[in-house]
């Protein structure tokens, strides 16, 4: 089957589906064969769901050939990142640790995207409950990036943007507590929306709870937001989930954005970005200029909340594994073991102190930011660095450190605010570089709206990956 299928998007699939040129079991097993193909070099899934795809796709087909008013996702492929419980399905959250755990319900997102017709993949790789930008487990190893093997997808929704980029499903579902759904996205040239914070039920909680979103994945923007009107709303389950229901994030995208304010902001307190990058970057922020949306520049760095962020999530890793018998420290990742022995050092007041302090930020980023309908900056300073790593090793010459070289997605976890990546161009190596557009306290609508914007004007999405199936 030519390559063209599995780059449909899931609104064109509906399309084919409604005309009946193209039905769901044809496209589920034509993914599941093409999932069989890649995955073994990718390492996007960690578990694949083959037999429920198919009867699921069996179901869709009945749905449509009887006329039966349908719902909006029927019969479109979606992934669930491993983190996220799967009632039945084994949940590893890339974990030697719970390799073997089978939940007994499933997750809001997940009864809702199901309930919505959609097709379950499998289970999308992750690094050890999501602690990195880079998507490595000792379950299956690292996710490779679509557009250059040996390069890492991103993380900790790696596995969920990599089988974007690779044509292995049009939807997925990915977590951001520092930056997990938009690293991911920018490294692998896919569309990732972080939504205002509580605007989609988190359950059970992240370990870094306040800082934690659950969001749409996709190849566009549109794709995006049909996934978002299916996600959002509230939960019982989620004390935090925001009651705002009735609004269409799909059919919003349509409209002007010109006369909108934005803040361009190039560079995070001290950190390095990386030349190329950023010359991308201002390039896309030229090009909304030219849409008619007026941008000024920073007069100074953003503030860095770093000292922070530190505090806050390595003390929630430490608590995430606290009560395991001292012989399953042997099976943690190394990398894992190192941030939850740092986080020793922080007390109880210390981390009081940081929550304190993370709510300061939040208010003072909210009166600078006010006067502007979107901020923009480069989603990540660098390009995909090497599959395996911990973080990039350096940038621009400087050294980094564990998730300080994320500067520019960790604040708007302590602010809550909607971010999304989408794709706006390639470095010389033929990596992808993501723009990210940051809206007003839950202004989700505006965010979408000028992603799309820039997505019709620069259809970097068209792009596909040097990838041999």
């Amino acid at each position: 089957m030519a390559d063209d299928l599995f780059y449909l998007s899931a609104l064109e699939l509906r399309q084919e589906y409604q005309r009946r040129s193209l039905s769901p079991v044809e496209v589920t097993r034509a993914v599941l064969e093409r999932i069989d193909q890649v995955n073994p070099r990718l390492k996007a899934f960690i578990t694949v769901t083959a037999d429920l795809a198919l009867k699921q796709a069996q179901r869709a087909e009945v749905a449509y050939a009887t006329g039966h008013t349908t719902p909006p996702l029927l019969g479109i492929p979606i992934s669930i990142k491993d983190v996220t419980p799967t009632k039945g399905i084994r949940t590893t959250r890339g974990s030697l640790l719970w390799k073997d755990w089978i939940p007994e319900e499933d997750a809001p997102v997940v009864e809702r995207v199901l309930a919505a017709g959609a097709i379950l993949l499998g289970k999308t790789n992750t690094p050890e409950l999501g602690w990195k930008g880079d998507s490595t487990n000792r379950l299956i190893g690292s996710t490779q990036n679509p557009w250059k093997p040996g390069k890492t997808a991103g993380g900790s929704s790696g596995g969920a943007a990599a089988a974007l980029a690779a044509g292995l499903g049009p939807l997925a579902q990915g977590t951001d507590g520092a930056g997990s759904v938009r690293i991911p996205a920018s490294f692998c040239g896919v569309v990732g929306v972080k939504p205002s914070f509580g605007l989609v039920p988190y359950y059970p909680p992240s370990a870094v709870e306040s800082l934690a979103h659950v969001g749409p994945m996709a190849r566009t923007v549109a794709d995006a937001a049909l996934l978002l009107n299916v996600m959002a709303g509230p939960d019982p389950r989620d004390r935090n989930s925001l009651n705002a229901t009735g609004i269409d994030y799909l059919a919003s995208l349509e409209g002007s954005v010109a006369g909108l304010r934005a803040l361009w902001v190039p560079r995070i307190g001290p950190l390095p970005v990386d030349p190329e990058v950023l010359r991308i970057v201002e390039d896309a922020v030229r090009l909304l200029a030219d849409l008619g949306i007026s941008v000024e520049t920073a007069p100074q760095p953003l503030e860095d909340p770093y000292e922070v962020l530190e505090v806050i999530w390595s003390t929630a890793m430490a608590a995430a594994v606290h009560n395991r018998p001292p012989e399953d420290r042997a099976l943690l990742d190394p990398g894992i073991v190192r941030l939850i022995d740092h986080a020793q050092r922080f007390s109880g007041v210390d981390l009081a102190v940081a929550y304190a302090e993370r709510s300061a930020y939040a208010d003072r980023l909210r009166r600078l930011t006010e006067p502007y309908d979107i901020l923009l900056s480069p989603t990540t300073p660098v390009a995909a660095f090497e599959a395996g790593a911990d973080h990039p090793g350096h940038i621009a010459g400087q050294p980094t450190t564990f998730l300080h070289w994320t500067p520019f997605t960790y604040p708007f976890n302590f602010t809550g605010q909607p971010a999304a990546s989408v794709p706006c161009g390639f470095t010389a190596d033929g990596l992808p570089v993501g723009l990210q557009i940051v809206g007003r306290w839950r202004d989700d609508l505006t965010v979408l709206r000028v992603a799309r914007a820039f997505e019709r004007a620069k259809p970097w999405h068209s792009y596909r990956p040097p990838l041999a199936a």
